[in-house]
């Protein structure tokens, strides 16, 4: 066939989210973008063009069957897979992961394409190392590699330059703009100014919650050569930044004050290696009250490593001299002690958030530093929290598992998590990644009045230009190791 016709179809992904009544005709010498706000089923669309998923009704005619999707779906199962592989408790020894080059090759169809693909994204000195100790760009780019390595007759991609460096991004653009040529793609894109040029067709999703279950589907399908339509999508994607406002702190459970005089972080000749291979070295750094700093670099360089000796997480903050909110790291302080004091976002909290609970006791688990509930909050606590769910309209959802959620509403409840306790530092590592342009803008307005009207210092890890905050004026760019 010479398409692939899906028609009135409805799937199920899990007892709380269907895709219903999914119908579009993709011709295989067409390419599309899925957008649509968070939980509407863009990712879920993408995962029922790669064979996943419970048909319930409907029809799918002309599905390829060799498929490649990379979503942060398929990373999480990679990594999740690693973990499993993982020994150590039994052996003693440290297990670093699979190689790289092993992975790579396990779906290999093009070894040409691979190895040119080695090549553009400078991963030759990578191939013998661990997949653990790669960073999430890093881990992106393998699974970009090992799906377009494996000559798929239709490539689906799920936000696929989220995570990426501005230098790989450009890269795969690159990429895809020849795999085209011969093969039809779908992307799924939360930004609409990373719309290829190429693109033919777009599909805008949309969602209807009934009860616990929501059901995701189809608000428009639009050719790109219908101009007033392609006018109508861009300004429904192009949202007007929201007004917010800020919840209120809990009084009676106020983060301990710190001497005003001190600096929040200062780091003196600090390097950081893993054997011979050195991420940075000689840093220099001082981050006072009342700075706010963006952190940038390319995949690799340490951005993730240079915030993991903040919080502790990293074993190697106790070889270096590092000063961190009040305590100079060695000197018999705990890990709680300095925990107190900052909120954290991250992708590799996201993925260690695995426990069952809902949406409340997600944000609420942010005034424990906890992963998960383990004591009464109060009620001054759960209100904080309400006021949190409220203005990221999930206020009716505050049961809801927290593993039901999209991606991208899942940073959002990690966000409110960090910043219920008004913390004296808050670090954002990429906070907006997987979003789209609502809740994005959403996520923005809200750092920028954390650096313009709280005493909150925010460090700030992201990829993207047009996310810059304008409240932060100091940069820290780290180079590749």
């Amino acid at each position: 066939m010479n398409s692939i016709a899906i028609q009135n179809c409805s799937v199920s992904f899990s007892d709380s989210f269907l895709l219903r009544d999914i119908s579009f005709t993709l011709e295989l010498d067409q390419h599309w973008v899925i957008l649509g706000p968070n939980g509407s089923g863009k990712s879920a669309i993408a995962a029922l063009l790669a064979g996943f998923g419970e048909l319930k009704a409907g029809s799918i005619q002309g599905l390829p069957s060799r498929v490649s999707l990379v979503s942060f779906e398929s990373q999480r199962q990679l990594i999740e897979r690693e973990l499993d592989r993982d020994e150590s408790d039994i052996t003693d020894e440290i297990f670093e992961g699979t190689q790289v080059q092993e992975i790579l090759l396990e779906d290999c169809v093009d070894s040409q394409r691979l190895e040119r693909l080695i090549d553009l994204f400078e991963f030759r000195t990578k191939l013998d190392r661990g997949f653990r100790n790669l960073s999430t760009g890093e881990t992106r780019k393998v699974l970009l590699m090992k799906a377009l390595c494996s000559n798929p007759s239709l490539l689906v991609l799920d936000e696929p330059f989220d995570g990426l460096d501005v230098a790989s991004t450009k890269i795969l653009k690159s990429i895809l703009e020849e795999f085209k040529r011969k093969h039809p793609i779908v992307l799924v894109l939360n930004r609409f100014d990373e719309v290829p040029d190429w693109v033919t067709h777009f599909v805008y999703t949309k969602s209807v919650s009934e009860g616990i279950v929501t059901y995701g589907g189809i608000a428009h399908v639009i050719a790109r050569d219908n101009k007033l339509a392609m006018e109508s999508l861009n300004q429904l994607v192009q949202l007007t930044k929201t007004d917010v406002f800020f919840p209120e702190a809990d009084s009676s459970d106020a983060v301990p004050e710190l001497n005003p005089v001190d600096p929040l972080v200062r780091m003196k000749d600090v390097s950081i290696a893993y054997g011979d291979k050195v991420i940075f070295e000689h840093l220099n750094w001082q981050v006072d009250p009342g700075q706010h700093w963006q952190v940038v670099g390319p995949n690799g360089s340490g951005k993730t490593c240079l915030l993991n000796l903040i919080t502790g997480d990293h074993p190697q903050c106790y070889a270096n001299d590092i000063f961190v909110l009040g305590f100079q790291r060695g000197q018999g302080e705990s890990i709680w002690e300095i925990k107190q004091h900052i909120g954290y976002v991250s992708s590799a909290l996201q993925w260690d958030y695995r426990v069952s609970i809902n949406l409340m006791n997600v944000i609420l688990s942010g005034f424990f530093d906890s992963i998960g509930m383990y004591q009464k909050a109060t009620d001054q606590q759960t209100k904080i929290a309400t006021q949190w769910l409220k203005l990221l309209a999930m206020d009716a959802r505050w049961d809801q598992p927290f593993s039901q959620l999209s991606y991208g509403d899942q940073r959002l409840i990690l966000i409110a998590r960090a910043m219920v306790k008004h913390p004296h530092m808050l670090i954002l590592d990429e906070p907006c990644l997987g979003l789209d342009d609502l809740n994005r803008q959403l996520v923005l307005a809200l750092i920028d009045r954390i650096c313009r009207g709280s005493e909150t210092t925010v460090l700030y890890v992201n990829h993207h230009q047009e996310d810059a905050i304008d409240g932060i004026e100091q940069i820290l760019t780290l180079g590749r190791g």
